[in-house]
């Protein structure tokens, strides 16, 4: 099994991270280096995150057996027990068992140093400048490249700038004496401090808001006025997304009208159109009726800087335009379903109903097995429960994880639970145990800080959206956060668990990881200062959220948030089950209209598909004489299999178009003319002509 397991790993943490980018991005329509520069940028990230527990039981299994080989010999130690002390530094040989997924000297290192620079470079270089590059309107990839050099330079200047001073110091002072390992350790830890900062405050946030979601997800009322909130927010939304592109695709009627195809700029308007809608392609077309001479006129032709910034505002408003819709869509049917939930809790049945139908493209296996049956146990009876259990669980790991964040500096005692965990396990040598605890200690640090990065919104600048409607520059912004964050993470997880030697103050071996990162002790004031009472501040984070002191803040700008106890947020839950009841009632009216015309095809169908069989006789049958054809008549109304459905759809068909009374004479029934009993009769004024009077005029 020697690196069976990190192959497995790495293999299943590329197939997730692929499978959460495909939940969020469109492989189809965005670029293909915008989705891998994010798959590489997530996938190094959830790596590190999986992979660094078997570099700690590497590196417990690795301590074992320097403890073997410095311990003295089996009959010193016999001695020593009979004396009567233990020797717990120097334990026996056969307790040093390989763990299962034990990883040979040698490859920790060099893969955490590919995974760490190539993580670090796509997040301070390649991502920034992929973002700009992604936002640009330019035409070409030159002036994208320029666009994103210039929007870039600022960024990238104030990082050689400290860079260079920092430089200068260090070469003037003679007290310093760096070599390029201390220079490589100080810009590690310069980075690590940036996201230490922002990892506490994501931290913070998600060790509440996770644990009070879950248990508000088992209150079925909170959820539905929270979805009606949504609703009209996102109607405002979904309205002001309308109006704004109105008025782009006004601006680019208007450029498409003055630029005509002769023009040296029409490439351009070309391209804004391509990524126009379709119906407002097909509404404007393409301008190519008159021919202009351009040269002559002196008209106000837009220059190609404002094309630049017309066709980056088309891709903007279109995006978010899409956006609204399918959220819309994908909202207005979580709020049918929460209700269907309200009404079902009191069914005597026990079986679940919906108010519409699936549809038919609904996976058929999962109804199979889901049955409405399993359906109304699972959403009134154990879902509700489920919630309740699991957020208690949740809210005692974010307990557990606040005391020791408080108290991880601590080494004599101990008192970060999680550093207890992994020495009780460390005793016996138990590998899987260590691992577990390693695993559920970083994985649910992880889930904390990366489902903060999925909610927050920062206006429509930066903002994951599901279901494929995520924008480029939001998945790089998010692939550079996770760059960011994930190694301060694991540094903090290390540290919680007395694995960082800068923390235990142990003469021990460090793990592959912590010796990439190099030792702190280089920036004393960091090591000693800022990376131990920093991370503190979890506690006053943790407060502020529990009150919803920050959505509270944001309610006071003018930014509403969803609060039980606000006047503003029950109008809007008031006017969002106003606009479900609406949008309930249009696709009650649409299914209607759908069976309606189902019935109508089913009982209908044959009758008309024999009326056009008749219709379509073959020519030669129509030259055939007078008398066959009165011959042919009364077998014609005897012999008609289908009377009663056939004087059915005539009355109907008399019903829905309007008689003309001028006519000499209008028949009650068109049965009772064995004339045209037959064959097809329109409805309406023809109704009334007999054939014996249509050559009256000649």
């Amino acid at each position: 099994m020697s690196g069976a397991a990190l192959g497995i790993e790495i293999i299943f943490v590329f197939f997730l991270a692929l499978f959460i980018l495909h939940r969020y991005g469109d492989f189809k329509k965005q670029h293909r280096l915008v989705i891998i520069a994010t798959l590489l940028a997530w996938y190094l990230c959830f790596l590190i995150v999986f992979i660094l527990p078997l570099d700690v039981s590497t590196t417990i299994y690795n301590r074992c057996k320097l403890a073997v080989n410095s311990s003295p010999p089996e009959s010193s130690s016999s001695n020593i027990i009979i004396n009567g002390s233990y020797p717990t530094s120097a334990p026996r040989k056969h307790r040093c068992s390989k763990p299962w997924s034990y990883i040979p000297d040698g490859i920790m290192p060099i893969f955490w140093r590919v995974v760490y620079w190539t993580s670090q470079f796509l997040t301070w270089i390649l991502l920034p400048f992929m973002q700009s590059y992604a936002r640009s309107g330019g035409f070409s990839i030159t002036g994208k490249i320029k666009t994103a050099l210039i929007e870039n330079a600022i960024y990238y200047g104030t990082y050689l700038l400290i860079f260079g001073a920092f430089l200068i110091y260090v070469a003037v002072n003679p007290n310093f004496n760096l070599q390029w390992n201390q220079l490589q350790t100080i810009g590690i830890a310069a980075a690590n401090t940036w996201g230490l900062f922002l990892l506490v405050l994501l931290l913070g946030y998600g060790l509440v808001e996770i644990p009070r979601s879950h248990w508000n997800g088992a209150k079925r009322g909170y959820l539905l006025m929270k979805t009606y909130f949504k609703v009209a927010k996102l109607m405002t939304e979904k309205a002001d997304a309308e109006e704004n592109l109105e008025d782009i695709m006004e601006e680019v009627r208007k450029v498409n009208e003055i630029i005509k195809y002769n023009h040296p700029l029409r490439k351009y308007i070309d391209t804004i159109l391509k990524k126009c809608p379709t119906e407002y392609q097909e509404r404007m077309g393409r301008n190519m009726d008159d021919y202009e001479d351009f040269d002559d006129r002196q008209n106000n032709y837009p220059s190609e800087k404002s094309l630049v910034k017309l066709h980056k505002q088309v891709i903007y408003s279109v995006q978010r335009h899409r956006r609204t819709q399918v959220q819309w869509r994908i909202l207005l049917e979580q709020a049918f379903y929460l209700e269907d939930v309200a009404k079902n809790e009191t069914s005597a049945t026990r079986q679940f109903v919906h108010t519409f139908q699936f549809q038919e493209s609904e996976n058929r296996i999962t109804r199979y097995f889901y049955t409405p049956t399993v359906e109304w146990y699972w959403e009134c009876l154990l879902r509700p429960w489920f919630y309740r259990i699991l957020a208690v669980v949740l809210a005692t790991f974010s307990v557990i994880v606040v005391w020791s964040e408080c108290t991880f500096f601590s080494t004599k005692p101990v008192l970060s639970l999680f550093a207890v965990f992994i020495q009780l396990a460390e005793r016996t040598y138990n590998y899987m145990c260590i691992e577990m605890a390693c695993f559920l200690t970083i994985f649910f640090l992880s889930i904390c800080v990366y489902s903060t990065v999925f909610r927050i919104r920062v206006f429509n600048y930066y903002y994951l959206a599901s279901h494929h409607q995520t924008d480029a520059y939001s998945l790089l912004f998010s692939g550079m956060l996770f760059c960011r964050l994930t190694p301060p993470l694991c540094l903090n997880f290390l540290g919680l668990t007395h694995m960082d030697s800068s923390i235990s103050h142990k003469n021990t071996q460090a793990t592959a990881y912590t010796s990439i990162m190099g030792s702190m002790r280089v920036l004393s004031f960091i090591a000693d200062g800022f990376y131990i009472y920093y991370p503190m501040l979890v506690v006053i984070l943790c407060i502020a959220t529990y009150f919803s002191l920050g959505t509270r803040c944001l309610n006071l700008l003018g930014f509403q948030q969803f609060m039980g106890d606000n006047e503003m947020t029950s109008d809007f839950i008031d006017e969002g089950k106003e606009l479900i009841r609406r949008e309930k009632r249009k696709r009650q009216r649409q299914e209607e209209g759908e069976n309606r015309r189902r019935e109508w095809k089913e009982r209908y169908g044959n009758s008309r598909e024999d009326s056009t069989r008749n219709r379509n006789v073959h020519p030669d049958q129509k030259e055939s004489s007078f008398s066959e054809t009165n011959t042919s008549r009364p077998v014609s109304k005897y012999t008609r299999s289908n009377g009663r459905t056939e004087r059915d759809r005539i009355e109907l068909l008399q019903d829905a178009e309007p008689l003309d009374f001028n006519a000499d004479s209008v028949s009650d029934d068109p049965l009772d003319h064995p004339l045209d009993s037959g064959r097809y009769q329109p409805g309406g004024r023809y109704l009334s002509m007999s054939r014996s009077r249509i050559f009256d005029d000649v």
